[in-house]
């Protein structure tokens, strides 16, 4: 009977379960997260996804641009807000990819510390076996026995980690010869076949270490300007100047922009109390702003209860630091004063700042809306149709050409106003928002602002209006721009920033570098050893490229070696 052998089935391995096709696919996605590749491609993500925020309008600082930016592009606007790129640096992508960097720095930065710690545990590696063919070789017979030769050299290496090894092996402690290895080095004993001795030494270690404290603070940095955002807040708020009414941070109602940290809702604020005393810029011939100050005073902790106030001088980039706050000086403008006389005599006198226009001369532009005083007229809407509204430029040093009126300086020399006068309804009755430096054009489409004067006036000339109401320009003050920021990591962001600086320092200053020693009796290989006759070989490594690590080698090896005892050189 004939036996066929049949083929044995193909192998087929088992199919893994879906707990550990799960495992698997997680540990990979954990790899392929932590790798350098990655944290790489992250990093030129986020500097690509930062370029709307420089170059479109954001809420968080000028939120009436944004409005404006969305209203000229009707179609396309809406579909960027949608994208929150108007919002970059709080959209969720920008917050996916920043996330997604700091895991995949720390998971980098972690297995680095592990290998650093390892590292540092391991003895030197092992001499080669030609150290000739280093970059840096020498080798001389001098007349010292091996064992002094090792001893000496081990001597002038105290802060490298050093390991002495007899005929391939290393050499156990205890012996004749002293014992002048520092911590992690081991002691050297005379024994062996041949008589070899050799001596492996490194240093630069703290170059590694530099390069993980670099990186581990700027993690530190990182999680500390994060949750500096959480958990801080900044308002900036206008206050007229020569004691004005000033504020205190109460509410974020005080404040005309806020901005809260995510888990912040603007309650439990620091009680700051700020008056401004004056304000003082001095600028350069052709108008270039060189420094604002301004003398101001405050209240916070236990002065609010006495009423205690204390003086301080800000100035741009030096803030008053209070309670933990920080209050800077952000800039400055000028507040146009009005009166108006209304046919009764009655007397209503505003002053509100006004927005530069032109940074180099602070030709300003805005509004300003006044109500007739209460029971002048019978009805509300006989009240609301005798409103007063003031729209126009202001100059601090005027120059007219013929009627049109500019500023030739930023200082207040020569002040004027050239206006627009409404009377009618000015829409503070409605409810609806109402912009600071400009009227609502609805409104005088509509008739329900009519324009009464065009006048260019000078601090204490007036206009006279149809209906006797007489308004008289009394002059301006400057106001200032200030900000009240409170970053409850503010310390640690500046603790990380020094370690990183030195962690920076560290890792471009030191050099990593490897020296082997080797010696044995100068007549091992005729089979006649003389003890006092040793061949020295000794070669030289740099883990880096470092110019001038040659002559350090040079310096190196007549120290080591004691070349004034040398009988015999037998190359380099």
């Amino acid at each position: 009977m004939t036996v066929i052998d049949r083929p044995e089935a193909p192998h087929t391995p088992p199919r893994q379960s879906l707990p550990g096709r799960a495992w698997a696919l997680v540990r990979n996605t954990w790899r392929g997260l932590t790798s350098m590749r990655t944290a790489l491609m992250l990093l030129f993500l986020l500097a690509l996804a930062a370029i709307p925020g420089a170059l479109l309008p954001q809420r968080s600082l000028n939120e009436q641009k944004v409005a404006q930016y969305i209203a000229d592009r009707p179609t396309l606007g809406p579909w960027m807000d949608r994208f929150e790129l108007f919002d970059v640096f709080s959209s969720f992508w920008f917050t996916a990819i920043y996330v997604l960097l700091f895991i995949s720095l720390v998971g980098c930065i972690l297995p680095r510390v592990f290998d650093h710690y390892r590292a540092l545990r391991t003895p030197p590696v092992r001499a080669p076996r030609n150290l000739a063919r280093l970059p840096h070789h020498y080798a001389e017979t001098v007349e010292r026995s091996p064992d002094e030769v090792i001893a000496h050299a081990r001597r002038q290496l105290r802060g490298w980690r050093t390991e002495v090894r007899v005929g391939g092996s290393v050499r156990p402690g205890g012996g004749s010869l002293p014992n002048h290895a520092g911590p992690g080095e081991r002691s050297i004993e005379q024994s062996g076949r041949d008589g070899e001795i050799t001596l492996s030494a490194e240093k630069g270690y703290t170059r590694e270490l530099g390069n993980l404290v670099f990186h581990l603070a700027l993690v530190g940095l990182l999680v500390a300007i994060a949750v500096g955002k959480l958990f801080g807040y900044e308002g900036s708020v206008i206050v007229i100047a020569n004691n004005g009414p000033g504020f205190c941070t109460t509410s974020p109602a005080v404040f005309d922009s806020f901005r809260a940290g995510n888990v912040n809702d603007g309650t439990g604020m620091t009680p700051i109390c700020v008056r401004v005393k004056d304000f003082k810029a001095d600028y350069l011939q052709n108008g270039q702003a060189e420094m604002f100050t301004s003398n101001i005073e405050y209240q916070a902790g236990a002065d609010l209860q006495t009423n205690t106030w204390r003086t301080s001088t800000i100035q741009v980039n030096h803030p008053l630091r209070v309670a933990g706050d920080r209050l800077y000086l952000q800039g400055h403008g000028f507040a146009p004063t009005f009166t108006v006389t209304f046919p009764n005599g009655q007397t209503r006198t505003e002053t509100i700042q006004w927005r530069p226009e032109d940074a180099r001369t602070f030709l300003s532009s805005g509004v300003l809306r006044i109500d007739p005083p209460g029971g002048m007229y019978a009805t509300e809407a006989e009240r609301r149709k005798n409103q007063i509204a003031v729209e126009g430029l202001f100059a601090p040093t005027a120059l007219l050409h013929g009627s049109l009126l500019t500023s030739s300086f930023p200082v207040m020399n020569d002040p004027a106003v050239a206006v627009d006068v409404y009377r009618g309804d000015t829409g503070l009755d409605t409810g609806k928002p109402q912009s600071l430096f400009s009227l609502d054009s609805e409104q005088i489409k509509q008739g329900r602002l009519t324009k009464e004067a065009r006048v260019n006036l000078r601090p204490g000339e007036s206009t006279t209006l149809s209906n006797g109401a007489k308004v008289t320009f009394d002059g301006a003050q400057e106001f200032v721009n200030l900000q009240v920021s409170h970053d409850p990591t503010q310390q640690w962001v500046l603790v990380s920033a020094l370690a990183m600086m030195a962690g920076l320092l560290v890792s471009l200053l030191v050099k990593r570098r490897r020296v082997w020693i080797r010696v044995y009796p100068a007549d091992a290989e005729a089979g006649t050893v003389d003890q006092r006759r040793t061949v020295v070989e000794m070669g030289g490594l740099a883990r880096t490229d470092q110019a001038g690590w040659g002559g350090e080698f040079d310096t190196l090896r007549a120290r080591l070696l004691d070349q004034q005892s040398g009988t015999e050189n037998t190359g380099e």
